[in-house]
C-alpha cells in the first residue's frame, strides 16, 4: 500500500523535474505556476478536477481484446491464456495483474501493464483519484475567488470520487484502509485494513456529503449554465444517491456481511439504508424527468449506437458510465462473431446456461431446457419461440441472417444464417476459434457484424455502471432484504418490490413474476436474481452479483454450457430463415464445457504481494 501511495507521488514529481538545466533555464518567468493557482477560482479548480473523470475505469475497450464479465455467462476461445477470464477460469486470481487481457492491473513494473496509469488500470488509477481528491478536498481553502455554489461543486465532486475509488477497490478486494487525508510523503504507513463494512461506512459518508452538495442538474446552475448541453457526465446527486444506494447494499449483502459480522446473511439495517437511498433517486427521477427508462423500440440503444457521430448510447436511462474516451476496436467486433464471417481474432460467446436465464414471453422462467413445460409453454423442439423479448435483442441464435448479401458467401446458407445447429459451420470451420457454445452475443453490436456489411465501423460502445434499471432492482432487493417481504416498501417511496422488477419487465413486454414465486421471499429472490441477470446481461455485474449473494463457488454458477440440437428435416430452409424464432430442432441437450473449481478464497482478489509486505497490519485476503 505504501509503495503503491508512494510510487504514485512520485510518479507525479518526476514530471516536474524531467526536464534538463538548459531547458528550465530557457523557461519564461512567466511560465512557472505558484502552488495556489489550480485552486484559486472555479474554472482553475474544476480544471483540477477534471483528472478524476479520466481516473474512471475504462472496462470495455483499453486494449485490443477486452474481457469485463468473470461470471457463467461467457466461454472464451480455451486456448487464450492471456485474458483475465482464462485466469479466472483456472481459479488464478493473480492474473488480474499479470494477465496481458485486464482491466485491473497495476502497471508496475514486473508486471504486464507497462503504465500504471493506462486507461482501465483499476488498481493504480483509483489509488491515483483518491489521492488526487484528498490534495483538493485538503487545498478547498484556497478557492477564495468563488461563490459558495461554485465551492460546493467542487467539494461535492471530491467527495464522490473518494468514495467511487475506494468503493471500486473495495468490492474486489475487501476491506481497506480508507485514505481520507493527503498523506505526507515522510509519514510511515500504519493504516490497518478496516472490515468491509467499515470502509463502506466511510464511503457512505463521502457520497452522501457528495449528495448534499451537488445539483440533480448542473445546467441548472450559474457555473454549469456556462457549458449548458455538455454537463451530462458531471457527477451530479442522482450519481452519489445511487452510489450511495450501492455502496449500503453490497456492504449488507451475504459476502460482505460474513467478511465484516461473520454471518454469511443479509443485513436488515445496512439494507434499510440502501432502499431508502434508492428511493431518494427514484423520487428525484420521477419529479425531474432527469433520468428515464428507454422504451422498448430503442432499447439496443442503451448498448451502442452505430453511425451516429460518436453519439454516447444510454440514451436517458444511463446514470453514470465507464470512462467514454474507448470506442468499439475492430479486433473486439471480431471477437463476437466465427472466423467463417468475421476474420481473426480471440472469439467470444455466450454461454447455453446463461441464455437459459432468459425465460418466456409470459414472465416464467425454463425450468429444465430439455423438457416441454405446459405451465410456461416452454417446448424443447422450438426452444427459440416465444421467449423473453431480451432473448431476441442479446442473442443470435441459429437461422439468424447474419449476411446481407448472399453473393459475399457463395450463397452458401451454412455462412449466410447463423448455422449453430451441431455440425454447423459456424462451430465446426474453425474448430479452435468458431462458436462453442452454440449462440452468439447481439447486445453490443449489430447482427450484421461480418466482414462484408461495413457494421464494424462507426459504432460507439460503453458500458452502463449505473443505469435507471439496475436502479430499480436495487431497490427491490434492499427493500425485500431490508423488511423481509417482496410486498414491502422503503420508508421513503411507495414503490414495492415486486412492482419495481415488474416496471423493468414490462418496459420490454415481458410478463410479470408469476404468482407463484410471491409467497415468500426465497422463491421472490430467485425471480430477483434471474432478473438482473437478463436485464443487466454481458454488462460486467453478473460477477460481483455471484460474489456478493455467495453463490459464486456453488453448481450451477460454476459451470459454463454448450447446447447441441439437430436440424428437423420437416422445415425448410426458407421456411426456417425467413422465421427463425420457430426453427425446429430435435435432440436438444445441453453439455459442460468448463467448471470452475472454486473455493472460499476465490470471494476476493489477493492484493499485490509487494504492498502487503510491507507493514504487518496490512493483511493479505485468506488462501492468498
Amino acid at each position: 500500500m505504501k509503495r503503491t501511495i508512494y510510487a504514485m507521488m512520485l510518479a507525479l514529481g518526476l514530471l516536474s523535474v524531467n526536464t534538463s538545466c538548459t531547458d528550465y533555464l530557457d523557461k519564461s518567468p512567466l511560465s512557472d505556476i505558484e502552488p495556489t493557482e489550480p485552486y484559486k477560482d472555479f474554472k482553475n479548480f474544476q480544471g483540477f478536477t477534471e483528472e478524476l473523470y479520466n481516473c474512471i475505469p475504462l472496462m470495455s475497450t483499453p486494449d485490443y481484446h477486452c474481457c469485463w464479465n468473470f461470471g457463467e455467462e461467457e466461454y472464451w476461445q480455451p486456448t487464450e491464456t492471456r485474458l483475465l477470464t482464462y485466469a479466472i477460469d483456472q481459479g488464478n486470481y493473480w492474473g488480474w495483474n499479470d494477465c496481458y487481457y485486464s482491466y485491473f492491473h497495476t502497471g508496475a513494473p514486473g508486471t504486464t501493464g507497462t503504465n500504471r496509469f493506462d486507461k482501465g488500470h483499476l488498481w493504480g488509477l483509483s489509488w491515483y483519484g483518491i489521492r488526487k481528491a484528498n490534495m483538493g478536498l485538503a487545498n478547498l481553502d484556497l478557492m477564495q475567488n468563488a461563490t459558495k455554489e461554485e465551492k460546493d461543486l467542487i467539494a461535492g465532486q471530491l467527495y464522490f470520487f473518494r468514495g467511487f475509488y475506494h468503493f471500486l477497490l473495495m468490492q474486489n478486494w475487501g476491506g481497506l484502509p480508507y485514505i481520507d487525508k493527503l498523506i505526507p510523503a515522510d509519514e510511515v504507513m500504519r493504516y490497518k485494513r478496516l472490515s468491509y463494512q467499515e470502509t463502506a461506512e466511510k464511503a457512505a459518508e463521502d457520497f452522501q456529503k457528495a449528495a448534499d452538495l451537488l445539483p440533480v442538474n448542473w445546467d441548472k446552475t450559474v457555473p454549469g449554465g456556462k457549458t449548458a448541453g455538455n454537463n451530462n457526465l458531471r457527477i451530479n446527486k442522482i450519481m452519489a444517491l445511487s452510489f450511495l444506494g450501492k455502496d449500503l447494499l453490497y456492504a449488507g449483502s451475504p459476502l460482505m456481511n460474513e467478511e465484516s459480522k461473520g454471518t454469511a446473511t443479509y443485513n436488515e439495517d445496512y439494507c434499510k439504508r440502501a432502499a431508502h437511498a434508492f428511493g431518494e433517486v427514484l423520487k428525484l427521477c420521477d419529479d425531474t424527468k432527469m433520468y428515464e427508462l428507454a422504451d422498448s423500440a430503442h432499447y439496443s440503444e442503451l448498448f451502442y449506437t452505430y453511425n451516429q457521430n460518436n453519439k454516447l448510447p444510454g440514451l436517458k436511462e444511463t446514470i453514470f458510465f465507464e470512462n467514454v474516451n474507448g470506442d468499439w476496436a475492430w479486433n473486439m467486433a471480431n471477437d463476437f462473431r466465427p472466423s467463417s464471417i468475421s476474420g481473426s481474432g480471440i472469439k467470444c460467446y455466450p454461454t447455453a446456461n446463461y441464455a437459459d436465464y432468459f425465460g418466456m414471453a409470459n414472465g416464467k422462467p425454463i425450468k429444465d431446457i430439455t423438457k416441454k413445460d405446459a405451465d410456461n409453454g416452454y417446448d424443447p423442439e422450438y426452444p427459440f419461440r416465444n421467449r423473453d423479448p431480451r432473448f431476441y435483442f442479446d442473442f443470435v441464435f441459429d437461422g439468424m441472417k447474419c449476411v446481407k448479401d448472399g453473393s459475399k458467401v457463395q450463397n452458401n446458407p451454412d455462412k449466410q444464417y447463423a448455422s449453430l445447429y451441431t455440425g454447423g459451420t459456424y462451430r465446426t470451420a474453425t474448430p479452435s476459434k468458431d462458436c462453442f457454445t452454440g449462440y452468439m452475443n447481439l447486445k453490443f453490436d449489430n447482427q450484421y457484424m461480418n466482414d462484408w456489411d461495413g457494421y464494424r465501423y462507426g459504432n460507439k460502445m460503453v458500458l452502463s455502471m449505473i443505469r435507471l434499471a439496475d436502479v430499480y432492482l436495487m431497490y427491490a432487493e434492499a427493500v425485500a432484504q431490508g423488511y423481509k417481504s417482496p410486498t414491502a416498501t422503503s420508508d421513503n417511496y411507495t414503490m414495492n418490490a415486486v412492482t419495481a422488477v415488474n416496471k423493468i419487465r414490462e418496459r420490454i413486454g415481458a410478463g410479470d413474476i408469476a404468482s407463484e414465486y410471491l409467497g415468500n421471499l426465497d422463491s421472490f429472490m430467485g425471480e430477483l436474481r434471474r432478473e438482473r441477470a437478463v436485464e443487466l446481461a454481458f454488462e460486467g455485474h453478473r460477477w460481483n452479483d455471484l460474489r456478493r449473494w455467495k453463490l459464486l463457488d456453488k453448481a450451477p454458477y460454476t459451470q459454463k454450457k454448450a447446447v447441441y440440437f439437430d436440424r428437423a428435416t420437416d422445415q425448410s430452409n426458407d421456411d426456417r430463415f425467413a422465421d427463425p424464432k420457430n426453427g425446429h430442432v430435435l435432440n436438444l441437450r445441453e453439455e459442460v464445457l468448463l467448471e470452475r473449481k472454486f473455493s472460499e478464497k476465490h470471494y476476493w482478489f489477493p492484493f499485490p504481494k509487494a504492498d502487503v509486505n510491507i507493514y504487518a497490519d496490512f493483511k493479505q485476503n485468506p488462501g492468498w
